[in-house]
């Protein structure tokens, strides 16, 4: 039998109108990344009235741009974080069980070249399993050098005096996102991309709900709420400033954006499953080469950025910097020319503060949950793979701040995403995406027209009819940047199926799929600054 995908109101004047029509939400959440998207679905499970209004598409800042670990953070040990590490171990094997399809553990090797590296790490490490426990994906080895080379074919092989490897997991963010948005779908929550919260509701210097605008149709909604949360990533400052405005207040700024670049290359540059992991470079960062779908992801940088550009750019020498490293410990390094695309996220790292009456609550989990005397609930930092731990501390200040009346939660934790279990789980996230990119739901896909309909890069008619009926897709770059990775994996042979994509696109919804802008942007993905 076809499993049955997650319910979409369509056509989308359905949606916009089943979103207005509530008299009033518990719980309305702006902002449509993993944060905001975790709230959603760890409400609705709930049993509250939720809505979620995203004002691009889900997932399309910071959310799909990581480094697509999913960790508990190595170098968290060395700075003696021992509660963050061991919760983001155990939100990992969380994670890892209700997505199958989109998370699951990968192999790391750290290359020593200095004698006292291998044991250094490695008692880091051993101590790594022992907080992970009975979540642990694999015992810590020590390897002399041949059997480094085995894992790591084309590692410098000069001087290399052994390797330790370890375990951790990886994931497809974008469609992970996506996966909680329909979760919480299914679950009772209204969501909707392409629909821009413009304003809050203000009553008696309370927050009482959203103004918001439907980007398609131009309509105004009023979305009223008992409770509103701010999960905008590194935007959040613009919603507390209106917030605070309202009321003849000021805040200071809460986020101090940090730049993370990523180069992506094709695989054989690594010539393994296995990723590539150096603690320390020359300048202190950790390095990676991780294989994620059939290509290599080369990052990350740590740069801070006083802009907040949706489509921020890569400085040029974050990108000599990571070609750099690259040779270092590649016999063979990517040269710019080799480079398949180069993206770029923005972490919302938080500055400290507890002024103009906030109550602010920072957790040991690097992310910040706050409500403001109006009450409006804002959370910024923090990183994806603690995504559902977030969500429960921000219905907990939900609750600590009366906003609403405490329920028993705990569902997400054992809740399986949309498309996990069935036939088409078990692949591997380092080959090349294809039909079982959809898990449970690849039958349902293949049973749409134009199946067996190429259209590069391993992408079909029907996985786009798909994208757009059932996973909310709206433009070209929804497709080809989110539902299927192109973009990020190969930016010019992405640029160069836009057209054939958004001629399907515009037969599904009747619009304007926005090609000259994705192939603005594919230009952009391919271009390295000099």
């Amino acid at each position: 039998m076809t499993p049955d995908p997650s319910p979409l109101p369509t056509p989308r004047a359905e949606l916009v109108e089943r979103l207005a029509r509530a008299a009033q939400y518990d719980l309305v959440v702006i902002g449509g990344g993993a944060t905001g998207l975790g709230v959603a679905l760890d409400a609705a499970t709930r049993g509250f009235r939720v809505a979620l209004v995203e004002r691009a598409d889900f997932a399309k800042g910071t959310s799909s741009r990581a480094t697509k670990l999913v960790h508990g953070g190595v170098r968290y040990l060395a700075q003696g974080n021992i509660a963050l590490v061991r919760e983001a171990l155990h939100e990992r094997a969380t994670l890892l069980h209700n997505a199958p399809h989109l998370a699951q553990p990968l192999p790391f090797v750290m290359p020593s070249y200095r004698c006292w590296e291998a044991p250094f790490y490695g008692a880091g490490l051993k101590m790594y399993d022992a907080l992970a426990g009975k979540a642990g994906l694999g015992a810590t080895e020590f390897l002399g050098p041949a059997r480094t080379l085995q894992c790591l074919p084309t590692v410098q092989r000069q001087g290399l005096k052994g390797s330790v490897k370890y375990w951790d997991g990886q994931f497809d963010d974008a469609r992970l996102a996506l996966a909680l948005a329909r979760s919480a779908a299914r679950s009772g929550a209204v969501v909707a991309n392409y629909v821009e919260a413009t304003d809050l509701l203000n009553e008696d210097g309370r927050v009482a709900g959203v103004v918001c605008r439907d980007a398609e149709s131009g309509r105004a909604l009023t979305l009223r709420a008992r409770c509103v949360v701010n999960a905008t990533g590194v935007w959040v400052d613009a919603l507390r400033e209106k917030d605070a405005q309202a009321i003849g207040r000021t805040v200071a700024p809460l986020v101090a954006p940090s730049q993370g670049v990523h180069l992506v290359v094709d695989r054989d540059f690594l010539g393994s499953d296995h990723a590539l992991m150096v603690p320390k470079t020359a300048d202190g960062r950790v390095l990676f080469a991780v294989p994620w779908l059939g290509k290599v992801i080369l990052g990350t940088t740590d740069t801070p950025r006083h802009d907040l550009d949706r489509e921020p750019t890569p400085f040029a020498e974050e990108v000599d910097f990571i070609l750099g490293e690259s040779a270092r410990y590649l016999r063979r390094a990517p040269a710019r020319s080799e480079v398949r695309s180069v993206w770029v996220g923005l972490r919302p790292l938080v500055k400290p503060q507890d002024e103009n009456g906030d109550n602010t609550k920072s957790l040991s989990r690097e992310h910040t949950v706050l409500a403001s005397r109006s009450g409006l609930v804002t959370v910024t930092g923090g990183k994806w793979t603690t995504y559902r731990a977030m969500a429960e501390d921000v219905l907990q200040k939900c609750f600590s701040a009366g906003l609403l009346e405490a329920r028993k939660g705990g569902a997400t934790n054992h809740l399986a995403l949309v498309g996990a279990g069935g036939a088409g789980v078990h692949h591997r996230l380092c080959d090349a995406p294809g039909w079982h990119s959809y898990g449970s739901e690849a039958a349902a896909v293949r049973q749409l027209p134009g199946a067996d309909a190429p259209l590069g890069m391993n992408l079909t008619e029907a996985m786009v009819r798909f994208a757009v009926r059932h996973e909310y897709a709206r433009t070209v770059e929804d497709v080809l940047a989110r539902r299927w990775r192109a973009l990020f994996l190969d930016a010019r042979q992405a640029g160069e199926m836009g057209a054939r994509v958004a001629r399907i696109v515009q037969e599904e919804t009747g619009l304007d799929p926005q090609l000259e802008p994705f192939e603005q942007l594919a230009r952009q993905y391919a271009s390295l600054p000099t």
